[in-house]
């Protein structure tokens, strides 16, 4: 084993375990990946079971040792979403702050370069308005607000095997086994899965109905 390259070790790891020997802990969803589309779900999902008064159990799976570790994308965004998901975001002490104040775009060639003139942009490519920031940042800060709402995020375990009901359909994830020595034997460690009842479009399906 020890010529397997890394990546390939990594996901053999995830089949070591006798699935019976697996502790086992059950949500109503579970959202592997905390970047901002699982965030969000995850905070959508809460704002739904509040307001119809539902005791809804979310888990959120993060490989990263913690949220926003392995988002290292600066980027420009729009936040029509935002505000749908999180009005009041601008009262709240959010890393999203600075504006775009100004667009310039330009061609350059090997010694020459020239800008075009903002009046021909197309809307999609104009900015002005929109906000500079750490997508990094952003999903710290996501998390921060989804565990307000009593989402439970799990960094530092990946999802290493799904986990299927009879009938074929989804129930969970198996998370990656630890302490696998290069010989692919298990140490004396404790396994998980986790079940979800629900998949989210499932449960936005009826919690809007």
């Amino acid at each position: 084993m020890d010529n397997l390259p890394v990546n390939e070790l990594n996901a053999r790891q995830g089949q070591v375990l006798n699935p019976a020997a697996r502790e086992s802990m059950e949500y109503d969803v579970l959202i592997v990946g905390a970047g901002p589309a699982g965030l969000s779900a995850a905070i959508q999902l809460k704002q739904l079971a509040q307001k119809n008064d539902l005791d809804l159990s979310v888990c959120v799976l993060e490989k990263a040792s913690e949220v926003g570790a392995h988002i290292l994308s600066g980027a420009v965004i729009e936040t029509v979403a935002l505000d749908r998901l999180l009005p009041n975001w601008q009262e709240m002490d959010s890393p999203i702050k600075t504006k775009v104040k100004k667009d310039k775009l330009s061609y350059f060639g090997k010694d020459w370069s020239f800008s075009i003139p903002q009046i021909l942009l197309p809307p999609l490519m104009k900015n002005h308005g929109n906000y500079i920031v750490s997508l990094g940042s952003v999903c710290k800060w996501l998390g921060e607000v989804a565990e307000g709402l009593g989402v439970e995020i799990y960094p530092g375990f990946s999802a290493a095997e799904v986990l299927f009901n009879d009938d074929g359909s989804v129930k969970g994830v198996a998370t990656g086994d630890m302490g696998v020595s290069r010989e692919m034997e298990a140490k004396a460690v404790s396994y998980t899965h986790l079940r979800a009842h629900e998949t989210p479009e499932q449960l936005v399906c009826r919690l809007l109905l």
